[in-house]
């Protein structure tokens, strides 16, 4: 009786599905908690710099125990992952995350905690298909669009130096 009567009057099918979006839209409105904005702006500023901090910390360490200026960089980034990984691992970094928001999530420790959070998540599946094949459907993105981003960046350099008489780059 009821498909008889959509066939017969498509558009009061049409309304009622909008009419029940209306009032599933509004239930979800009233059900979110009240957004608070300028704290979650200052929990990512302060928790990035925190994390920027301990870095730039790293770094004074390997300056002073003999590595240059031009080849800290490396193996700062490298115990910054090591250590978000450590932390991800003992569960801290996701508390860390809920506190700070984005500003756990844009440093390097924050696609570290990505990568091994979806490592640890899929384990069960195996090392090769849940491990490997998971792992990199966050970090394979992310490593895709920042090297085409690094080489059109390059190419308009060149260019703007090129034709604009920059000098050397």
């Amino acid at each position: 009786m009821k498909k008889t009567a959509e066939k017969a009057n498509p558009s009061s099918a049409a309304l009622q599905q909008q009419a029940a979006e209306r009032v599933y839209q509004n239930l979800q409105q009233s059900q979110q908690p009240p957004g608070h904005l300028l704290r979650n702006c200052f929990n990512a500023f302060w928790t990035g710099g925190l994390i920027c901090l301990l870095a730039q910390g790293v770094q004074e360490v390997l300056l002073r125990q003999g590595f240059n200026l031009e080849n800290v960089g490396a193996p700062t980034s490298a115990i910054m992952i090591l250590l978000a990984v450590i932390l991800t691992v003992c569960g801290v970094y996701d508390r860390i995350s809920q506190v700070a928001g984005a500003g756990s999530a844009v440093p390097i420790t924050g696609f570290a905690n990505s990568v091994s959070s979806a490592a640890l998540e899929y384990r069960s599946e195996g090392l090769v298909l849940g491990v490997g094949g998971n792992m990199f459907k966050v970090a394979g993105p992310v490593i895709v669009f920042g090297a085409a981003s690094a080489f059109l960046v390059s190419i308009a350099a060149a260019l703007y130096y090129s034709f604009l008489g920059g000098g050397g780059l």
